[in-house]
């Protein structure tokens, strides 16, 4: 049997990721942009705020790559543990198994012929009813994703995302950096919130104004801490 291409692996990785992709960038993009706005407020240099910024950003992307990583993991132990279960149920009693879930199967408007045919496969093989039951509940996309490949998704575009606001500071000078950093990060969000509403089939407008909006408020958050601590200190 051929191997697939790496093209068509990292583009199935892609689509079946692109949750977690976005999740990564908004969460990269607002948490850096909210550290890197209370540090350049009272840094005497642009590479304090490089510094800050890069180590948090590296920090947070590994956090949640574990993050997803161990989610992801945790959900595969619980369906493989709650599978056992059933199957253990459906062994016990397959008659009144199979029976109760032919009640719930006619109420979704199969026609008779089908709910017929389905109960006379289970009742040759009432092994399968577990199989039935999680491919109905279960959609495919959470199905085809393993946990690494998601995982290092959310790691490059939290990583991507969360550099963005620092990058600036590593080339310009502390005056000029801010500003060219609020720029890089506003088209990043803008681009962010245009990708979101895409995806989710949003009105465009609105979707981005709240993608802005939220970084907004973690910058505020950011340069209120900077500020308070500056005069405490």
């Amino acid at each position: 049997m051929p191997q697939p291409s790496l093209r068509l692996v990292l583009s199935t990785s892609f689509r079946a990721s692109i949750g977690d992709i976005v999740f990564g960038m908004e969460d990269g993009t607002v948490s850096i942009f909210g550290l890197v706005a209370g540090v350049s407020l009272t840094a005497s240099s642009g590479r304090s705020v490089l510094v800050a910024g890069a180590a948090g950003a590296v920090a947070a992307a590994v956090s949640m790559m574990a993050g997803v990583f161990l989610d992801l993991q945790s959900e595969r132990d619980r369906d493989r543990v709650e599978s056992r279960q059933r199957l253990a149920a459906v062994t016990a009693d397959p008659a009144g198994e199979i029976a109760d879930l032919m009640g719930r199967l006619s109420r979704t408007g199969l026609k008779p012929a089908t709910l017929e045919a389905i109960q006379d496969d289970l009742r040759q093989r009432p092994a399968g009813l577990p199989e039935l039951e999680r491919s109905a509940a279960v959609s495919s996309s959470s199905q085809r994703q393993q946990p690494v490949a998601q995982a290092l998704w959310m790691f490059v575009s939290d990583l991507f995302a969360g550099l963005t606001p620092v990058l600036a500071f590593a080339v310009l000078p502390l005056e000029q950096a801010r500003p060219v950093s609020l720029l890089m990060t506003l088209v990043l969000l803008v681009l962010l919130g245009y990708g979101r509403a895409r995806i989710g089939e949003r009105s465009v407008l609105p979707t981005v104004v709240t993608t802005v909006a939220i970084a907004g408020c973690a910058a505020v958050a950011g340069v209120s801490i900077g500020l308070l601590l500056s005069r405490v200190g």
